[in-house]
């Protein structure tokens, strides 16, 4: 007997049953950006080569991620979770009058905030790598537009944490939980 069922027979209730939905990379992918983001934010000006370091480990990372949204599983493919401007303005209406509908995969919402991520991170890192340039090297342009995306990732960020927490909440699952173990509960 499977411990699900010896609870439900000894009156308790089953845990409830989950589903995989973000694979290994797609995990591997956002905590490696956390980490990245943080370390090349952190270093700035002050420790150079670090910086750099981490903003081409972040482009690759962005990189890898655009072609697994193409060619990875189900849930890691923008065609399952991307959705138009309508759907995402409709999610977060009804994520404000409580009638969110839960979802496996990504809300149009929180799909719309991995894109505009994905945009800004690879805008920070493509004015990071053009200050690396002959053509762009002291321009003060370029490097005031790097930092000015790096701090609005940051706003981002802040954003995209407090949607986690209140879809969280709305839907009664742990989402930063299930970005870690890459499972939600089916139902």
């Amino acid at each position: 007997m499977s411990i699900a069922n010896e609870a439900t027979v000894t009156g308790g209730t089953a845990p409830p049953v989950t589903v995989k939905v973000w694979d290994p990379f797609v995990r591997l992918f956002h905590w490696s950006l956390v980490g990245l983001f943080a370390l090349a934010y952190a270093t700035g000006d002050e420790i150079e080569k670090v910086h750099i370091a981490a903003g081409y480990s972040i482009a690759a990372l962005l990189a890898a991620r655009i072609v697994w949204g193409f060619v990875g599983p189900r849930y890691a493919r923008f065609v399952h979770f991307v959705r138009p401007p309508r759907e995402v303005f409709a999610d977060l209406r009804d994520l404000a009058t409580g009638r969110s509908k839960r979802r496996i995969g990504h809300t149009p919402a929180g799909a719309a905030m991995i894109l505009t991520l994905i945009v800004m991170v690879g805008g920070t890192c493509a004015t990071g790598y053009m200050m690396t340039t002959k053509a762009y090297w002291g321009a003060k342009w370029v490097e005031k537009l790097h930092e000015a995306l790096a701090n609005a990732t940051v706003a981002l960020i802040a954003l995209h944490i407090a949607g986690v927490i209140v879809v969280s909440f709305a839907h009664r699952e742990n989402l930063a939980k299930a970005m870690l173990t890459g499972e939600k509960r089916e139902a």
